[in-house]
């Protein structure tokens, strides 16, 4: 009979016998509640750092991939510069065969012209001789 005329002013005795403003079956759903919201929090705290350590391992990742993309910038302009290099290189080498074979030609020539004088001087040593 008591809990009926405190249940009909709004008061309730809980398990303890202490009183309560609350029914006990909402504050048991309070109770409840707050321990879900705690654990709720310590799964969001525990999701952020988990974020936080993904976060920051992407950003090694990221630093990683853009030094190699360097080096491999740095490696294929190398590889350009010394391909017109050996470009420049093989038309000055062209450029020194084209040089050498018209010596070539001019020491033929000359030595063709050589052999033709002394030929011709040859000639007349033997006439000269041969007149005597």
């Amino acid at each position: 009979m008591a809990q009926a005329a405190l249940g009909a002013a709004g008061l309730h005795l809980d398990e303890l016998n202490k009183l309560r403003v609350l029914e006990p079956g909402a504050a048991q759903q309070t109770a409840q509640l707050r321990e879900e919201c705690r654990a709720f929090l310590d799964k969001i705290v525990e999701f952020q750092r988990i974020v936080g350590s993904l976060i920051e391992l992407v950003d090694q990742l990221a630093k990683a991939a853009e030094s190699e993309k360097m080096k491999a910038i740095g490696a294929r302009n190398l590889l350009k510069s010394m391909a017109k290099q050996r470009e420049a290189q093989e038309q000055q080498l062209q450029a020194l065969i084209a040089e050498k074979k018209m010596q070539l030609e001019r020491y033929r020539i000359e030595y063709e012209t050589l052999c033709k004088i002394e030929a011709d001087q040859n000639e007349f040593i033997d006439q000269f001789i041969f007149q005597k």
